[in-house]
């Protein structure tokens, strides 16, 4: 990764553009994140915080927001929270994002639209999804998204898996990075092929309510609270779970 925020030699220390890294770092890790939790993270103080910010934002790397709530609202204005920008994850990353869309683009036009591209992407989660199913059918049920969020930071998705907020009962799935957000951003097949292979992975309907590739945070699926049965063999995507990844891609209303 090259460095973010980085400034002329004589301006800023070694020291300091680490630091400024770790705080980038940390954001793509976790997701949006306020100067507290930042802080808390990193063992700094709020103020050494805003500091490395105001460079990052001045630098295109991150920006500040309002944090998006899902569930009930509190009172009081929400919290602002820093995210990265795209050109803050295309420092991340060695991108090949051209390439593939263009590719994509190709078989999208020559070898049957919008299914081709569909099939492909079902293609590509099959391939990925030994380490997945491996990860998953070796926990217990209750243990099952937090086993599918460490198999996913594994291939660069710094995923997470939490209660969800009240009143919903079940879990949210967040993933705090998106190594293919701007082709996905093009080709929303992607993100429904990865919504269906949840469902089908953990054996129930799952609901994705954001996404990287179109605009939001974090990608964020909903998994409801279930009898758990154990998780089925591999086979492809039946018609139950498309209809939860219809909405893969699209911000929540």
């Amino acid at each position: 990764m090259k460095n973010v925020g980085e400034a002329p030699q004589e301006e800023l220390a070694t020291g300091e553009r680490s630091t400024r890294n770790r705080v980038a770092r940390s954001i793509l890790d976790h997701g949006p994140s306020t100067v507290a939790e930042l802080a808390g993270r990193l063992g700094l103080t709020q103020a050494a915080v805003r500091r490395h910010l105001d460079a990052l934002v001045a630098d295109d790397v991150v920006e500040a927001r309002e944090q998006r709530v899902y569930g009930a609202r509190t009172r009081g204005r929400p919290a602002k929270v820093f995210a990265l920008t795209d050109c803050g994850r295309d420092a991340f990353d060695q991108s090949y994002d051209k390439l593939a869309a263009d590719a994509l683009r190709w078989i999208a036009e020559r070898e049957g639209g919008e299914q081709a591209i569909a099939a492909f992407a079902r293609a590509r989660i099959a391939a990925q999804s030994g380490a997945y199913r491996k990860a998953v059918e070796s926990v217990p049920a209750e243990k099952r998204a937090e086993a599918l969020a460490k198999a996913l930071s594994k291939d660069g998705y710094a995923a997470t898996a939490r209660s969800a907020p009240h009143p919903q009962q079940g879990e949210q799935l967040c993933q705090h990075h998106c190594p293919v957000a701007h082709v996905a951003e093009q080709f929303p097949q992607l993100c429904e092929a990865e919504t269906e292979f949840f469902a089908e992975l953990l054996g129930t309907h799952v609901q994705r309510l954001a996404t990287i590739a179109h605009g939001d945070g974090v990608c964020t699926t909903f998994i409801p609270k279930t009898s758990h049965a154990p998780p089925p063999a591999a086979q492809p995507p039946t018609n139950t779970a498309h209809a939860s990844a219809s909405t893969a891609g699209r911000n929540p209303a």
